[in-house]
């Protein structure tokens, strides 16, 4: 088992890691839209805090050695379901190889809007 660290996402909120590798699996902790640069949660607009939400994944995905195209699941969780076509919009942008997905509605922390886990394969 290998733990992922990269300073450019942030740092975990609590006790757990931002990503673990084992047999080739990368397990991404729930990403939500805070800036590694500022620690400060992006709120303007859906579409920005999603943005900031898939910039994080990137740095996770990137510190493990892979892409967005290694992604195999998905799981995604919106504060207020209203914005699911918002948060689309954005989220195809990034996920063109259209992998497995859950999307739910939840309470997140930090008063987030947005949440995405993902599981990648190296």
């Amino acid at each position: 088992m290998e733990v992922i660290y990269t300073k450019n996402a942030p740092n975990p909120v609590g006790p757990y890691s931002q990503a673990i590798v084992s047999n080739n699996l990368i397990f991404c902790s729930g990403q939500i839209a805070i800036n590694p640069e500022t620690n400060e949660l992006v709120v303007d607009t859906i579409e920005n805090e999603t943005l900031q939400v898939m910039k994080n994944i990137e740095a996770l995905l990137s510190a493990s050695g892979v892409g967005f195209d290694n992604v195999i699941k998905t799981t995604c969780f919106l504060a207020n379901m209203d914005d699911f076509q918002k948060f689309n919009s954005v989220y195809a942008k990034y996920f063109t190889s259209n992998p497995a997905r859950s999307c739910v509605q939840a309470k997140l922390p930090k008063g987030a809007r947005v949440e995405v886990e993902v599981i990648a394969i190296r």
